[in-house]
């Protein structure tokens, strides 16, 4: 079939005019068109997050940082060195029961210049035949043989109970402090403290709270200054251990010690807690853990022994 070509194409005689009606039904056409079209051929932008979405980010961005110091101070605290309370040792004495302190217990420094307690005096139960007991703090005398000791003594001395303070300097022998008149009973509060280092001089105090009696004491004496010592004793006896008197129970408190330079309490320096042994290894007295922050503890009386 043979194609016109546009300038040979007949020609009507309306070409050349838009017919009304033509143009109306192309105008209800395209808006026809634009109508059924998808709405997928319009630009499109993106769609606004949802009130919940925002809400989520939004609280992220608050927990972030508190999150990320949780996790910083977590970090710090597994690789910061841990405060850790000295050790305590378990140690065995032939006469002595109750706590000692040093620096350091292998190798001990010089460094014990005070110490301080307060103790009751306990009712000591009469024996058959004589017995003894003892109750001090001290310096020295745990590592060495140098010792200042102050305390009292109750005793069962022929058939009768026997109440006394004292102090000694070893070697040299026990001084009973007459001064004092001890009852069972009676609060007892005692220090030793290095007054004068240059000179060597330390004093020695000594006081019964419930009469409101009191003695001190300056001495010079050359202390190996290695540990301090809360102690009960059962006292030695022309060489020999004593039969431990019956006291019962004896405690404790207020219990300070000054090493290094630092003032604290047992469990703020290493200690031994030492069980009074006899023969054939039974335990005359025990000693309990210390208590009250380290500054109290018990002696409690459980046998008895002949000298």
């Amino acid at each position: 079939m043979r194609r016109w070509s546009k300038k040979d194409r007949p020609r009507s005689k309306d070409d050349g005019k838009m017919n009304v009606k033509t143009m109306e039904t192309s105008i209800l056409q395209a808006r026809q068109k634009d109508l059924e079209s998808p709405v997928s051929e319009y630009p499109s932008l993106p769609p606004l997050p949802s009130p919940r979405g925002r809400d989520k980010r939004t609280l992220m961005l608050l927990l972030t940082p508190i999150l990320l110091t949780a996790v910083l101070i977590f970090a710090l605290i597994l690789v910061s060195p841990r405060a850790t309370s000295p050790t305590t040792q378990q140690l065995t004495s032939s006469n002595w029961s109750g706590y000692c302190v040093a620096s350091d217990l292998n190798t001990p420094q010089p460094q014990v210049t005070s110490l301080s307690a307060s103790w009751t005096v306990p009712a000591v139960s009469v024996s058959i035949g004589n017995s003894y007991s003892a109750a001090w703090i001290g310096v020295g005398g745990q590592f060495d043989k140098t010792l200042i000791q102050a305390g009292t003594e109750q005793d069962s001395i022929d058939g009768r109970e026997v109440y006394t303070a004292w102090y000694e300097l070893l070697p040299r022998d026990a001084v009973t402090i007459d001064s004092l008149s001890i009852s069972s009973g009676d609060k007892i509060t005692g220090s030793i403290s290095l007054s004068n280092q240059t000179a060597n001089t330390w004093l020695i105090e000594i006081t019964d709270v419930t009469n409101g009696q009191s003695f001190e004491k300056s001495i010079v004496y050359v202390s190996s200054m290695l540990s301090a010592e809360w102690i009960v004793e059962a006292p030695m006896l022309v060489n020999r251990v004593a039969t431990l008197a019956n006291f019962g129970q004896i405690t404790f408190t207020d219990c300070k010690a000054t090493i290094g330079g630092v003032t604290g309490t047992i469990n703020s320096f290493p200690s031994g807690q030492i069980t009074l042994n006899g023969r054939q290894h039974v335990e005359l007295a025990t000693v309990s853990t210390y208590t009250s922050g380290g500054s109290s503890f018990t002696v409690n009386y459980d046998g008895w022994q002949n000298t």
